[in-house]
């Protein structure tokens, strides 16, 4: 028996309406699935409500995938596929398996022989890195800093010289309710002349992304306290 489908579903970063950010293939597809694995079935429902199911969605079965679920669970989930069903995996990061324990269902189906399709949607790291105006041939993902500030403040420096000795633009997160600290030490530990691109409420109507270098920063620091924000930090080597 031929195994089903997984297909990767991005979801929107907010409260943007599902045709201005989710092309319309993705919406069909997502519609005629009836089996989900997701890190938040809550807003998975919700997700599901604005499309036109072909099923209705008291019948649609959602595994959940966070970081609570131990691996041998991850097995049962993609049982319907190995029975030939067409499953969807949705995450709560826009694209699933990017910064999402999703990968580890992902690497799981390529093991099973389990036909993998990701689809068009938004991802904030690539979409900040391509406003940034900074390095976009050489660049790394590192996800959250430390939270205590004497070792942020010092991962935050090992950053900026990785950047400066390799050319690359340097991306990370942080809790929205931590980003204005991770601001704060950010514009406090780096030199002046390094960059920083600050992009938060992407594809939202308050989006905004702006690059400027930290001696421009120190002189005023916008509020994105509890806003989606993603960090780049670019150490030109001449600087």
């Amino acid at each position: 028996m031929a195994t089903g489908t997984l297909y990767l579903i991005p979801t929107t970063l907010g409260e943007s309406p599902l045709s201005s950010i989710i092309p319309e293939q993705v919406r069909n597809i997502a519609a005629s699935l009836t089996v989900f694995v997701a890190e938040n079935p809550k807003t998975t429902r919700q997700y599901l409500k604005k499309l036109e199911l072909a099923t209705p969605l008291q019948d649609i079965e959602i595994f959940t995938l966070d970081k609570h679920t131990k691996p041998e669970q991850l097995e049962r989930f993609l049982l319907p596929a190995l029975a030939g069903k067409d499953m969807g995996l949705v995450s709560e990061a826009g694209c699933p398996a990017v910064a999402d324990p999703g990968a580890l269902l992902v690497r799981l189906a390529h093991k099973k022989g389990i036909k993998v399709v990701p689809l068009v949607g938004p991802s904030s790291i690539l979409l900040a890195l391509m406003a940034s105006g900074m390095n976009g041939q050489a660049f790394a993902f590192h996800g959250y800093l430390p939270i205590q500030k004497a070792e942020r403040c010092k991962k935050i420096a090992e950053l900026e010289k990785e950047s400066a000795v390799r050319n690359q633009t340097q991306i990370f997160i942080e809790t929205p309710y931590r980003n204005q600290a991770l601001l704060e030490d950010l514009v406090q530990t780096c030199e002046l002349g390094t960059e920083l691109c600050v992009a938060t409420d992407i594809t939202l109507d308050s989006e905004h992304i702006e690059t400027r270098a930290i001696s421009e920063w120190r002189k005023k620091l916008p509020d994105i306290n509890k806003r989606p924000t993603i960090f780049l930090l670019y150490r030109p080597r001449s600087s």
